[in-house]
């Protein structure tokens, strides 16, 4: 029996670690080309990683938590691998590609074989909550570079069917919200079990919708205790401790980006008031009249910026540092600033101006929604031109939002509220909203900046000065 060790292959987009979330098999199993080993996240997104050999795993390097480098040793499979035709078998990532050339199908997410030879189509992997991944197989040693022993587990009794499940963040929400995916009916194509579905079954349990924001939350509803004594009368403070949270994955990049941002752009942020009132009855002719084909309020917010950035590209740039360049580009490559369970991330619809208003509608209904279910690919994540932040959603007014770096400006819409209005000298009731820019002083300056700004709030009262435009 031979053994070949997999290592750690390259992610792609210069991502040059991974830490190990959930190993998906133990020591002594039997594994399949193509078949998912481990779920690792990336400073980008999580990533199912398949194992290019067929065999039995001997073992299993590093424990769950602990990042490894790209090109270090993932696992070590025992048995029959394919190899060349003359018998030799390559080894570390030559093995992975020599297996992607043979026709593996091997995908990780976002990254395709790429290579001659028919390709199959990767079946989704069977998941559960307490499948193979879950405690008993999972590794119990630390330690970098080192294998990870586990016991060989005996073998129960059948399992029942598996339920198709894509996402490890179906997955990780089934686990905390305590539902048993073999009783989730899955409602995507061909079964597959959505995030909603999770979520639908966690209701059903638990008699109510539970609140995702508290179940995210990593502070405390109370002050941790630093050396101050608890308030009298205040039993809840009795040996509170500080919550430690390490900045690992998402949020390291996360926190990494915008610490760069506030570095090295000099940026300014400028605001106006808007009424939305035309805007929203715009969008209510438009759905009533295309009942199959809805757009959203944020659909309508791109197409007017895609409006003013063609007016004025000077904000649909990057400055090259070393280079000394300002470089606008040449499409409007449009960020969408999500909430998902793991961060802020900001998924990019490329060549966005090519899109109808409708087009728009569909692709960023489609993107958010993957984005906060983490099945977008690390490409999706990275390349945009100029972001679009819709934090009206939180019920906030207005924000000095940090520009997305490289960009060079970022546009914040806040909630759309009732407020006193003038209109034609008399004072009313409109539906108004807080427009936020915040830009790259070094690409341009405020005339540019303030002349975007008051065309997307134009834009918005007048509805019928976008048609005029596009």
């Amino acid at each position: 029996m031979t053994e070949k060790v997999f290592l750690l292959p390259d992610l792609g987009e210069g991502l040059a670690e991974a830490e190990i979330v959930q190993w998906r098999v133990a020591v002594g199993d039997t594994v399949t080309v193509d078949q998912t080993v481990v779920e690792v996240e990336t400073a980008k997104a999580v990533v199912d990683v398949p194992c290019p050999y067929a065999g039995r795993v001997v073992a299993l390097h590093g424990a769950e938590g602990e990042v490894r480098p790209v090109g270090q040793p993932l696992i070590t499979v025992a048995g029959p691998v394919g190899g060349h035709a003359d018998g030799s078998e390559p080894t570390g990532h030559a093995v992975y590609r020599e297996e992607e050339r043979a026709g593996s199908g091997n995908v990780l997410i976002g990254y395709g074989t790429g290579h001659g030879g028919a390709r199959r189509r990767r079946r989704p992997r069977l998941a559960a909550a307490g499948d193979a991944s879950g405690a008993s197989g999972a590794p119990t040693a630390s330690g970098a570079g080192r294998p990870v022993a586990v016991a060989d587990r005996e073998p129960g009794p059948p399992e029942p069917a598996q339920p198709l499940v894509i996402s490890p963040i179906v997955r990780r929400l089934a686990r905390e919200r305590g539902v048993d995916l073999t009783t989730v009916r899955g409602s995507g194509p061909g079964g597959v079990v959505r995030r909603a579905d999770v979520e639908a079954a966690a209701r059903d349990v638990s008699g109510a919708s539970a609140d995702v924001g508290a179940r995210l939350a990593a502070v405390p509803d109370r002050p941790a205790t630093t050396g101050q004594h608890p308030a009298p009368g205040d039993p809840g403070m009795a040996g509170a401790q500080d919550l430690v949270i390490p900045l690992t994955g998402i949020r390291r990049t996360i926190a990494d980006k915008l610490s760069r941002s506030r570095r090295e752009i000099p940026e300014v942020t400028i605001w106006v008031d808007a009424d939305a009132t035309a805007l929203l009855e715009t969008r209510a002719a438009i759905n009533s009249a295309r009942p199959d084909r809805p757009v959203s309020i944020l659909a309508l917010f791109a197409r007017i910026c895609l409006s003013g950035l063609r007016r004025y590209p000077q904000l649909n740039a990057r400055v090259d540092t070393e280079g000394q360049r300002i470089v606008q580009s040449a499409g409007v490559h449009l960020g969408i600033a999500a909430q998902t369970d793991r961060g802020l991330v900001v998924p990019v619809l490329r060549d966005a101006e090519r899109l109808t208003t409708t087009e728009l509608a569909v692709e960023l209904a489609a993107t958010t929604a993957a984005a906060r279910a983490g099945e977008l690919s690390p490409a999706r994540l990275t390349g945009g031109t100029f972001t679009l932040n819709n934090y009206g959603v939180f019920g906030v007014d207005g924000s000095t939002p940090i520009i997305n770096h490289p960009e060079a400006a970022l546009l914040g819409i806040g909630r759309i509220v009732d407020k006193p209005w003038v209109v034609d000298g008399q004072l009313a009731v409109r539906k108004v909203t807080q427009l936020s820019l915040t830009f790259d002083h070094r690409v341009c300056d405020g005339g540019v900046a303030g002349g975007f700004l008051r065309q997307v709030a134009d834009c918005v009262e007048q509805p019928a000065l976008l048609i005029a435009t596009v």
